[in-house]
């Protein structure tokens, strides 16, 4: 959202292109909230998918993710629209953006781990892997995802012209998060984040294929694992997209004469929120007992209790 820039409406024309960029986002935002709650649907309705670790991780990325979007979407919607609100306001609004953005990274690694876990240790697996206790690793992804976002406001230099209470501003992460110091510590957080969870999958990937050369049976399930991981460095290279933006916009502005705010609206849209959408939907619609609920769910729809009737 940082990239995303006042827009002044001083032409129809200008008018226009900000009513068609809502019109763009908007139905594919629809779009994704429905397939989320088909999916959070589906798990609430069906016993086992609770009981299991790795679909437990993948309910939580889903609403992790609808977490980041709402948020994302209605900050594009106030800076489209212009709308300023007091800092107090503003600054959980970005916390939430910035810290579940984070967590997706985390949540892959975890569910990478799940599947090393589900491998190597079937029979006993260690304590905070087993279904009943995840909610554990799930409260650590949280806490670690958002102490990031926390430090990089604590340590911002304070505008005594801006007042947090009564100050209206257009919420962007610029507003708050402007010194060199605050720069290069995201940068510092992102590649961090980016280098720790591709890491654990390139480990994970490694670790299982060694492991189909030695086992004998049961060789489909470690594959099926081994594709799974592969999907997971795939879901990391689509959330990693968003940082190719200062290079993308580069390139825009050298072969281009776009606006700045068109600009801003190309990189936000295919690199931030496209990857995003896809990311959930790619996995969850692979499973192949999750795939098969949902479309039960989709063709007949939620069932209905039928009275048994007694002939006289």
């Amino acid at each position: 959202m940082q990239n995303l820039t006042e827009l002044p409406f001083n032409s129809t024309s200008q008018r226009t292109s900000v009513i068609v960029k809502v019109c763009v986002v908007i139905p594919l935002f629809c779009f994704f909230l429905c397939c989320i709650a088909v999916m959070l649907h589906t798990f609430a309705s069906h016993r086992h998918f609770l009981d299991t670790s790795r679909y437990i991780l993948f309910a939580h990325m889903l609403i992790n993710d609808t977490l980041q979007i709402l948020t994302s979407v209605f900050l594009f919607l106030c800076i489209m629209g212009r709308v300023r609100f007091a800092l107090l306001l503003c600054v959980p609004l970005l916390f939430v953006s910035t810290g579940t953005f984070q967590n997706t990274n985390l949540i892959l690694a975890a569910m990478s781990l799940e599947r090393y876990v589900a491998i190597f240790y079937p029979l006993q697996p260690p304590a905070y892997w087993r279904s009943d206790r995840i909610w554990v690793l799930i409260l650590s992804l949280w806490l670690i995802s958002f102490t990031f976002p926390i430090t990089e406001f604590c340590i911002r230099r304070q505008d005594p012209a801006v007042n947090i209470l009564s100050t209206p501003v257009i919420c962007k992460a610029t507003v708050i998060n402007s010194s060199p110091l605050q720069g290069l510590f995201r940068a510092a957080v992102s590649v961090l984040f980016f280098t720790v969870v591709a890491v654990v999958i390139l480990f994970t990937y490694v670790r299982i294929l060694l492991e189909t050369r030695k086992l004998r049976q049961d060789v489909a399930s470690v594959s099926k694992a081994l594709h799974t991981v592969l999907l997971h460095g795939f879901q990391l290279l689509l959330c990693m997209l968003s940082f190719t933006i200062p290079f993308t916009e580069t390139l825009i502005v050298l072969h281009t004469n776009w606006l700045p705010e068109d600009i801003a609206y190309f990189n936000y849209f295919c690199f931030v929120l496209v990857p995003r959408f896809l990311s959930p939907l790619i996995y969850g619609f692979r499973d192949q007992g999750l795939r098969k609920h949902i479309g039960k769910t989709l063709i007949c729809g939620p069932k209905r209790r039928v009275k048994p009737h007694f002939r006289r």
